[in-house]
């Protein structure tokens, strides 16, 4: 298993100094579930982190301590969005994977941008259904090989995760159980699943949806949401049996967090043997 680290790219932002100053295509750590379309989304979003470092700058750190397989999300449809997700990819080629707003039209033009995959949840879901017809489109488009599916999912009353889309806001009717890991684990190269209750909160990590995937994902899998020291490191690796990767954001200090950069390489490398 390994680290990631996830720069996520906002369209609008505000900050408080100075005041209702508005961001384009700046990189920030927010709380995932807080993200709303729709009037009054804005004041509703709750932001860990704005950074004063573009895009590229976190791109090029992740070089250096070759990490790779990291996440350029673009939440917001922008040309300073997408600028800066580009430039990112451009400052570590094949070192990152693009989300947000993939479509098979679009896909393959990420990929060219120098995107190692993208990731596509949304787009394959339609009224909390999975659409076979686009799952079919975008493997097609780029293959499976360069395709991540993002199974963020959230648990319901019956004890079972579901996928959530259309900003988490949305139930699927698609539980997150073998039988659907095995059949869309064939159509692409790798999941992504954030623990959406505890994503971007530093509250710990949902082992309970780590060891699901430990023992049922049949592809490389990475889990994000909630890790906030190494001991949460340490419990993914213990609770995915070795076999889930994991995200790291908010609780980072290169995002205003309080946990080390360099401590989380260190055990980054401690993993990996090197």
């Amino acid at each position: 298993m390994g680290i990631l680290c996830s720069i996520v790219i906002l369209s609008t932002g505000l900050l408080a100094n100075p005041p209702c100053t508005r961001l384009q295509g700046s990189v920030k750590q927010i709380v995932g579930s807080s993200l709303k379309d729709g009037e009054g989304a804005a004041s509703e979003l709750k932001t860990n982190f704005v950074a004063t470092q573009p895009s590229s700058w976190f791109a090029e750190l992740f070089a250096r301590d070759n990490l790779t397989g990291g996440h350029v999300i673009m939440l917001g449809a922008s040309e300073a969005n997408e600028r800066a997700a580009i430039e990112a990819l451009q400052a570590y080629p094949g070192g990152l994977q693009l989300g947000g707003g993939v479509t098979a039209e679009n896909a393959a033009r990420y990929l060219m941008a120098g995107a190692s995959h993208v990731i596509v949840t949304s787009y394959v879901f339609q009224e909390g259904r999975l659409n076979e017809r686009r799952l079919a489109g975008l493997v097609e488009a780029v293959g499976s090989d360069r395709l991540v599916l993002d199974l963020s999912c959230r648990k319901k009353d019956d004890g079972q995760y579901y996928v959530v889309t259309d900003r988490w806001q949305r139930f699927s009717d698609l539980a997150v159980t073998e039988a659907t890991l095995r059949q869309l684990g064939a159509r692409c190269a790798e999941f992504l699943v954030h623990g959406v209750d505890v994503e971007g909160k530093q509250l710990g990590i949902d082992e309970e949806l780590v060891g699901l995937l430990g023992a049922l994902s049949p592809i490389p899998c990475t889990y994000a949401g909630g890790a906030r020291t190494l001991a949460d490191l340490d419990r993914v690796a213990a609770a995915g049996k070795g076999r889930v990767h994991i995200t790291v954001g908010s609780a980072l200090d290169v995002f205003g967090g309080a946990l080390p950069y360099a401590d989380v390489v260190a055990w980054h490398a401690r993993q990996r043997g090197t």
